[in-house]
């Protein structure tokens, strides 16, 4: 029996230090506690390429040592401003990170005002301090808007927590040592697209073709989906590559409002048609059971049922629905990424086509559903989802049906297609053949 000796940790305190980070030149050594990587040799200013926009990022207490007891917090003020023309986003990351707490030890929270005295806003609210062994970087707070001509006052609140029913013996002998960056941090989107040069000066992107058939053809194309136009990526391309959460993912398309949609592709940026088990988040069933219509739904109603609506009403949680929730909350939600996440349809389409027979779509019955007609009989695909009841969101019931629990879902079989896959034939030369 293992006794868990939490009258150690009570008194046990922690010695934040946060050292100086030294810039080295030839004929001189600038010490700053924050610094800025953004195209510029002084480690006080950001400027831009763009127009007039510039941020400074000031330390407002030359750096902070503290003592805590478990329950306390320490505070670590600096100063954001855009002395520039031109409305900024700034991202803040951990420099030289190294944490050895246990997970869950050292949470943070970012706050904001515009003034010195406050009220402060919640940025940030209770994440948890990434845990590395080794020297690392991690993002602290992506897309800070400053708009032009503001300066804003922050607050970097870290806490030592006791943890309930959880043995944080090794805390004693654990190291916390950090310094903190600057760096341009657009939104994920517009950050990704830019790096792979897919913007042009009036901000669309810059090349894109017709859907095609052609497997061997290569790049972005147009399609319009429940948004506007997507842009979606086809064949052997590499530069669909966006590291987030830890993992690497490959952008499927930008979806018509802008966003990404991304699939997990592993903790390495692996080449195209390379195997590896790490490029998945594990392996599940769709169903378990395959000998009634309603296992053709994400959620579904009734098995047995002897109408279409009561059996794809969505009641039921999806054998892979279940797994993926899993995952996410698991390694988006409980790591603090969640706020990133926008709610856009994953389209389940159970419309029956009605050209193949009398598919009844409930019991046993053998039914085509629409799926069927636009990738085998046409081979026509869409992004557009036709039944709002099909239209898989968390909250949005403008465009959606509001039934998921998170904002996770599996690719189409359209986005499949559109990407080089083919009915009943091989295509080896496309970026999601593993």
């Amino acid at each position: 029996m293992k006794l868990k000796m939490k009258h150690f940790n009570r008194n046990q305190i922690l010695l934040i230090l946060f050292s100086l980070i030294v810039l080295l030149s030839v004929t001189a050594i600038t010490y700053a506690f924050f610094t800025v990587n953004i195209r510029n040799d002084n480690p006080q200013m950001v400027e831009m390429t763009a127009g007039t926009m510039a941020l400074t990022f000031s330390d407002n207490d030359n750096g902070i040592n503290g003592v805590l007891n478990f329950g306390d917090s320490i505070t670590k003020k600096f100063i954001i401003e855009n002395t520039g023309t031109l409305d900024a986003i700034a991202k803040i990351s951990w420099l030289n990170l190294t944490n050895t707490y246990i997970e869950g030890s050292l949470t943070y929270t970012l706050e904001y005002s515009e003034n010195v005295a406050g009220p402060y806003t919640k940025v940030v609210t209770n994440r948890n301090v990434p845990v590395s062994s080794v020297q690392t970087i991690e993002v602290l707070a992506n897309e800070l808007s400053v708009p032009a001509g503001k300066k804003y006052y922050y607050n970097l609140i870290i806490t030592l927590n006791n943890l309930p029913d959880v043995d944080q013996t090794a805390d004693i002998n654990a190291i916390f040592n950090t310094n903190f960056i600057l760096e341009e941090g657009e939104i994920l989107s517009r950050v990704t697209l830019t790096s792979l040069g897919l913007f042009s000066k009036e901000g669309n992107p810059d090349f894109y073709k017709i859907a095609v058939s052609d497997e061997t053809a290569d790049g972005l194309y147009a399609m319009e989906d429940d948004y506007g136009t997507s842009y979606y990526f086809r064949g052997a391309v590499e530069n669909n590559y966006v590291y987030f959460a830890g993992y690497y993912w490959r952008i499927i398309r930008i979806n018509g409002d802008g966003s990404l949609r991304i699939i997990y592709d592993g903790t390495n940026a692996y080449a195209n048609g390379e195997s590896n088990s790490d490029r998945i988040v594990g392996n599940s069933a769709f169903n378990s059971s395959n000998n009634d219509n309603a296992y053709v739904g994400y959620m579904y109603g009734s098995a047995e049922a002897s109408s279409y609506e009561e059996t794809h009403v969505n009641i039921n949680d999806s054998t892979i629905k279940t797994y993926l929730d899993k995952w996410y909350k698991e390694n988006i939600v409980d790591k603090g990424y969640s706020d990133v996440i926008t709610d856009e349809v994953f389209c389940n389409d159970r419309i029956i086509d009605t050209t193949q027979g009398t598919s009844l779509g409930y019991g046993a019955s053998q039914t085509y559903y629409n799926a069927y007609k636009r990738l085998v009989t046409n081979r026509t695909p869409n992004l557009s989802c036709s039944q709002k009841n099909d239209a898989f969101t968390v909250t949005d019931k403008e465009k959606g049906n509001g039934d998921l629990t998170y904002p996770i879902g599996l690719i189409s079989a359209d986005e499949i297609v559109l990407a080089g896959g083919r009915w009943a034939s091989s295509n080896t030369n496309y970026y999601l053949y593993k």
